[in-house]
């Protein structure tokens, strides 16, 4: 079984379902999970097939990234061993906003169907009882957030290590400071990388500032919601965890990717950053720049701040904040507008 934060689709060809789950989204999106074997061994591949159906009269669009009708680049399951959440593992990008190539669409009566390698996403090498479960909020082309969630399938897993152990931790270079080091950039672009680490470190600085200072003003109501000393303090020790990493941690940014996307990291493997395309044409600072690029992907790291990504964008964000703010605590986007501050807020 392999766990090597590298999304993999096929193995074997699912012949039938033993179990499944299925539940109606709001917009009609039926999401069923199913695999073909209830136990597994330690060499066995956990793969699922996933099937959206949509049970409307009319065309279903869907944002790609939202589906696992392409690559998956943020956590799109909920996994639990023995009730005890497993936690993803695979790529967690920034992308722009949406355009319409992005969105999928399932005709009426329709559906569309994958097979998903889990275990290269989860650590499943525990023995033990595992629940799988489609869970993302998907938002079709109305900008309308939809349910995709399908019930839980379980299968047994006899892994390789023994059940109740917890899996090692992966491990974290310490040094006596923090460090910058370049993979596959040119001089130019380890220049541009080096201006952009010095923002992102006065963004994360001056985050950190603002919350130690214990002020909660529009910057911090706009970004993270109404105030509560928990959601406080949670924020608080995100920017801290945020502004020591780059100030103290070793740090690699790699510039081989050639996707549209801003950047991605494996939460799992700090503290190295993957930039794209859209970070190259970015600001230096203000909205979405390459240093608020980089807060955003330091915050992704399980040993900073285990962020995900729940909405992208400014608007989204800010609705997010509103309407639950614990989710907004949770949410990349809304730290690294946090750091940008812009527009400026107090």
């Amino acid at each position: 079984m392999s766990w090597n934060h590298v999304v993999k689709f096929g193995g074997s060809v699912v012949a039938a379902a033993l179990c499944f789950g299925a539940q109606a989204a709001g917009n009609g999106i039926v999401t069923k999970v199913s695999i073909d074997k209830q136990t597994l061994g330690a060499s066995d591949d956990v793969v699922v097939k996933v099937t959206m159906t949509n049970t409307t009269s009319q065309p279903q669009q869907i944002l790609k990234w939202d589906t696992p009708f392409g690559d998956i680049e943020h956590s799109l399951f909920d996994v639990t061993r023995d009730g005890v959440p497993v936690p993803y593992e695979g790529m967690i990008a920034k992308r722009p906003a949406p355009a319409a190539s992005d969105y999928f669409t399932i005709q009426p009566g329709k559906s569309h169907t994958v097979q998903i390698e889990l275990s290269s996403m989860y650590n499943m090498s525990v023995t033990g009882e595992y629940k799988i479960r489609y869970k993302a909020k998907g938002s079709n082309k109305n900008k309308q957030a939809e349910d995709l969630t399908s019930d839980a399938v379980t299968v047994y897993i006899e892994g390789a290590l023994r059940r109740g152990v917890m899996p090692e931790a992966q491990p974290v270079q310490s040094l006596a400071g923090g460090s910058l080091s370049y993979s596959k950039c040119s001089a130019s672009q380890q220049s541009t990388i080096s201006s952009a680490v010095a923002a992102g470190t006065a963004m994360a600085s001056d985050g950190d500032a603002y919350l130690a200072a214990g002020k909660a003003g529009t910057r911090y109501t706009k970004w993270f919601g109404a105030y509560t000393s928990a959601r406080y303090n949670t924020a608080k020790s995100h920017f801290a965890a945020i502004k020591d990493a780059f100030q103290n941690k070793p740090i690699t940014v790699d510039c081989s990717c050639n996707k549209t996307y801003y950047a991605y990291v494996y939460p799992t493997q700090p503290y190295k950053i993957y930039v794209c395309k859209a970070f190259w044409s970015a600001p230096m600072t203000g909205t979405d720049s390459k240093g608020g690029t980089l807060v955003h992907e330091m915050s992704h790291f399980n040993v900073v701040a285990g962020t995900d990504d729940h909405v992208y964008g400014q608007s989204g964000a800010a609705q997010l904040a509103i309407t639950d703010p614990d989710t907004a605590l949770d949410n990349a986007d809304s730290h690294e507008y946090f750091g940008e501050n812009t527009p400026a807020g107090n």
